[in-house]
């Protein structure tokens, strides 16, 4: 909510920060910077940054924007869009079905949602979910758009547009193979992904795991699949993990000997048995956790003719966190002037970093 007596920068479009997480302070450092963007609203989860200023909550100068934690108060709000970043409740807490639940709430109020948490394509939960999501996209006269780093631009965008190229597509194979031993939240490696887990520990939380990282990858794999109007018999899943033989630090924290250090996941859509569509992933605390499986890296590899191939080494990007979240917010301008309903990459032009040339 904005502090009285502060005067709003001239902006076309009313933005709000849904949570302050390592991807939510990086989103609103970039709307605070964006021309076309003005922040006035800002919802945490933690209590010691209720009533903080935002742009304290990012190392910004003060923006008279105060933090809440009252959805109500945010949802009361005259706003544009919510740029929604949150933990997955799929995922975090005992409630499954918050996200779910809250975006319909944004949606149904009026506001625009750009989300990081999935609905990338929501067809692939079900009717149920998809119709519930356009149901309450109609009933506020607003769109839903689900981006990210990897879903959200690896898997899908990236190879969308290299089968422009494509006389023929024989197969899509993309893999992201990445070192996590840089990456700075325990939530996400230990409480959400179960790194440092003993192999039962795993094995009880893997189903819920497990089952959030799939769906994630299945609407990725089913929007690339019809985006070339392709009609998937099914869609195959495999999976693994490897133990660590020593104790090893990373910026996370502690992982133990004998406890998760690896794993590795990969989505196949499957026409007449043949793989035509495969996505892997590979996620290890560091290197030695796996040396015999794909390096650090990203693959995009579009088969056919002609044969069209992506291969970036492990410094292909220096900070992830921060391109999932300015992906999101290049994404606003362009979700707030769509009709709307539930739009995907399949629906929206070309989206772009405007304003990001020199900028600091």
């Amino acid at each position: 909510m904005r502090a009285s007596g502060v005067s709003a920068k001239p902006s076309s479009l009313r933005v709000i920060q849904w949570a302050t997480g390592n991807v939510g302070r990086s989103a609103l450092r970039q709307i605070l910077g964006h021309p076309e963007l003005e922040l006035v609203g800002c919802l945490v989860h933690s209590d010691e940054k209720v009533g903080k200023d935002a742009g304290e909550l990012c190392k910004q100068p003060t923006t008279g924007v105060l933090a809440t934690a009252s959805i109500d108060e945010i949802l009361d709000l005259q706003a544009d869009c919510v740029s929604h970043m949150p933990l997955p409740s799929a995922q975090y807490g005992d409630d499954p079905e918050a996200d779910l639940r809250n975006i319909c709430r944004i949606l149904e109020s009026g506001k625009n949602v750009v989300t990081t948490v999935g609905y990338l394509y929501p067809r692939a939960y079900g009717d149920a979910v998809f119709e519930r999501l356009q149901k309450a996209c109609i009933a506020g006269g607003a769109s839903l758009h689900g981006t990210g780093a990897n879903p959200g631009w690896m898997s899908d965008v990236l190879p969308l547009t290299a089968s422009a190229m494509s006389a023929r597509i024989d197969r899509i194979y993309v893999r992201e193979s990445t070192d996590f031993s840089w990456y700075p939240s325990p939530q996400v490696l230990f409480d959400l992904m179960g790194m440092g887990c003993t192999e039962r520990e795993y094995e009880a939380r893997a189903k819920r795991y497990i089952g959030w990282l799939s769906g994630l990858f299945r609407e990725s794999l089913m929007l690339v699949a019809d985006g070339l109007g392709l009609v998937l018999d099914e869609i195959a899943f495999e999976s693994e993990f490897r133990l660590g033989d020593e104790d090893h630090e990373i910026a996370a924290g502690r992982v133990a000997k004998g406890t998760v250090a690896a794993q590795r996941f990969v989505w196949s859509g499957l026409i007449e048995k043949e793989a035509v569509i495969v996505l892997e992933a590979v996620y290890m605390t560091r290197r030695e956790a796996a040396s015999d499986w794909p390096a650090p890296g990203f693959v995009c590899r579009v088969e056919g003719r002609p044969v069209i191939k992506f291969e970036l080494d492990e410094g292909w990007i220096s900070n992830g966190l921060i391109a999932t979240a300015v992906h999101a917010v290049h994404a606003i301008p362009t979700v707030c002037a769509a009709a709307p309903g539930i739009r995907t990459f399949l629906d929206l032009p070309l989206i772009v970093g405007k304003y990001t040339a020199g900028a600091r």
